[in-house]
């Protein structure tokens, strides 16, 4: 507990744009080197100590103690347009206590991580054709077959070993990557429809298969397509069109139109890849198929914007079979009470079941 709580006030302090001295003197040390053994380890808080913490930091005690929360680790990066600064933040916590709340009820169960992490040998320097071919690379390697989409999801959790949790996320909020170390993860806003899910996946994928070396922005907005925008967010989309509609799989398809009309082409191929016709559009630009003089005959307003036609697609499942399932286990051996649960997910106890029916997991308490 120590350890976390001197984690957590060096995080506090670093939030705050506080030195070390200037934390010091606040906190009535006589210099700032009992402070840094505190925030080493070397020293623990007491609790008066830790009482003027809270006062100066304007946070409850769980700031510091609650390890179902996420505090001072993890960096997001958020899809999200015309989202209110506020509203953000305060999803943003909510999102970090599903995540903490996994990562916590598997403590001491789940098999280590592999300290090697999947990286992509890209750098801002790269050009967009290498980003595309990367992706191209990527699927042939995961052997995500000819419609990318429907194995994505599989293959980021078996291959990067990330959570992926379907959200219900406030509007303008499409999704996230979160890089923790240990549990990378991924959030989609499950009320998007199924093309635009699928591209967030791919995007988010990039992002974190190159956080290291090119970390994304804090919050991000869709680039209007021809536009301009962070040259990583150019790189992470050019990576997702190639990765859901690779050119191994476009030209077989595109050789068999022949004279067919191009919006019901789109439309009709689109839907085969589970992707967006405005996506698929694009995509042909990228590889040269259709030029400048072919997209004023392209009227978007005819183009399907999410994959299958509506009436076809299915609602994902809030967050996901794995966490649910962990969820259970904890609520079956007595890890974690029922009203606890349902605080963390801030949800019902009636809604909590709904949660296991939905996995077809039997509810582990009586309503």
């Amino acid at each position: 507990m120590s350890e976390l709580i001197a984690r957590r006030l060096k995080a506090a302090r670093e939030r705050a744009s506080l030195t070390q001295a200037q934390l010091s003197e606040k906190l009535g040390f006589k210099d700032r080197q009992t402070l840094a053994a505190i925030e080493g380890g070397q020293r623990k808080l007491s609790a008066e100590e830790l009482l003027r913490a809270m006062q100066i930091f304007s946070v409850d005690l769980e700031y510091f103690t609650d390890g179902f929360r996420l505090v001072g680790e993890g960096s997001f990066s958020w899809r999200a347009k015309n989202a209110a600064p506020g509203l953000l933040d305060k999803f943003e916590t909510r999102a970090g206590r599903w995540i903490a709340t996994y990562r916590n009820l598997g403590e001491g169960k789940d098999k280590p991580s592999s300290t090697l992490q999947a990286r992509l040998p890209l750098t801002e320097r790269n050009t967009f054709e290498e980003a595309r071919a990367a992706a191209e690379a990527l699927g042939t390697e995961w052997d995500l077959g000819e419609i990318p989409a429907q194995l994505l999801e599989k293959r980021v959790r078996e291959r990067l070993r990330a959570l992926v949790l379907y959200v219900d996320a406030p509007a303008g909020i499409s999704g996230a990557a979160c890089q923790l170390p240990g549990l990378n993860t991924i959030l989609i806003n499950r009320k998007e429809p199924e093309g635009r899910r699928h591209y967030d996946l791919a995007h988010e994928t990039f992002h974190l298969l190159t956080w290291e070396q090119m970390p994304p922005e804090h919050t991000e907005s869709d680039i209007p397509r021809g536009g301009k925008g962070k040259r990583v967010e150019q790189l992470a989309d050019n990576f997702a069109s190639a990765l859901l509609m690779p050119e191994r799989t476009l030209v077989p398809l595109w050789q068999a139109r022949g004279d067919r009309e191009i919006h019901g082409w789109l439309n009709e191929t689109a839907s085969k890849l589970l992707v967006t016709a405005v996506a698929l559009k694009w995509r042909l630009v990228q590889l040269e198929w259709l030029g400048k003089a072919d997209l004023p005959g392209i009227r978007d307003d005819r183009l399907t914007a999410n994959g299958r036609p509506k009436k076809e697609q299915r609602e994902p499942r809030l967050f996901s079979q794995e966490f649910a399932e962990r969820l259970h286990q904890a609520l079956s051996v007595g890890d974690l009470s029922v009203r606890r649960a349902a605080s963390l997910l801030e949800t019902t106890i009636e809604d909590l079941a709904d949660l296991f029916r939905a996995y077809e997991l039997t509810v582990p308490y009586d309503l």
